[in-house]
């Protein structure tokens, strides 16, 4: 029977480091928005929970810490991570990050070996940046790395979860992160195809996901979305400042916004 022991994970650092994003994401980007359409699983699900996404930008790994501290914060969460890229940023090491060589065939042995210590009990997730490397969220095929499809051999009763993410500037002056879970499918649904079928499934089944959230990210309607979290509003600096004195001279309020709800953008 496969161990049950983890990579090492300082809960602490953890909780300390799910509000530093809370407040990085809320200084450097207008918002972190979630597709009601596209709304997170049940986290109640008996067994642990695979959630694999593509990997547009940088960005990445601070929202889906966010997601996963927002949305899933009884559940250890873990993700594999580039090993010359966690020997920069080694505090993710503490934080449920373990080390995989993309380039080797060592590295698909490490990820296995890991993901089978991680989904051996039922609190805990994995998130996968599945592409294994940075990709505009336009290109297609996805081409998804074949480790996430070896998942549902170890875990067939894990939940697995396509997650989309996208980046995009709408009428603020700071940019708008986007995400949008996908259908889950249990591990054992996945189990029943064949490797190359299993592969091609999950690439379908986020390829949908990443298509919805594009036209809801399109329509610009923030209707369509719930934040999670929401930065200032505004140029900020003196012109501003000049702004809410104007509005206080002309006694009425002062709206940091560049659209107000309802008006036009001029």
């Amino acid at each position: 029977m496969a161990s049950k022991e983890a990579p090492a994970r300082s809960p602490a650092l953890w909780r300390f480091m799910v509000g530093y994003f809370d407040r990085y994401v809320r200084r450097h980007l207008n918002a972190l928005r979630l597709a009601r359409r596209g709304m997170p699983p049940d986290a109640d699900h008996p067994g642990p929970i695979v959630v694999y996404c593509n990997h547009p930008a940088w960005w990445d790994a601070a929202v889906v810490i966010l997601l996963a501290g927002r949305l899933f914060p009884r559940r250890e969460s873990y993700a594999p991570f580039d090993a010359r890229m966690l020997e920069k940023y080694t505090v993710f090491a503490r934080m449920g990050a373990f080390a995989v060589d993309l380039d080797s065939a060592r590295g698909a042995a490490q990820f296995l070996k890991a993901s089978r210590r991680i989904l051996g009990a039922p609190n805990r997730m994995i998130w996968i940046t599945a592409q294994g490397r940075f990709q505009d969220v336009r290109a297609r095929p996805l081409g998804l790395r074949g480790g996430v499809a070896r998942l549902p051999e170890i875990a067939p009763d894990a939940l697995f979860v396509p997650l989309a993410l996208e980046y995009a500037f709408w009428e603020e002056r700071g940019g708008e992160a986007f995400a949008a879970f996908g259908t889950p499918v249990s591990g054992a649904d996945l189990l029943a195809l064949p490797r190359p079928e299993r592969l091609a499934r999950m690439e379908a089944d986020l390829t949908a996901t990443l298509d919805a959230l594009s036209a809801d990210v399109v329509s610009r309607e923030a209707e369509r979305f719930t934040a999670l979290a929401s930065g200032a509003k505004g140029i900020g600096g003196v012109y501003d400042l000049w702004r809410r004195l104007r509005a206080v001279l002309a006694g009425r309020p002062f709206e940091a916004a560049h659209r107000s709800k309802g008006n036009p953008v001029p």
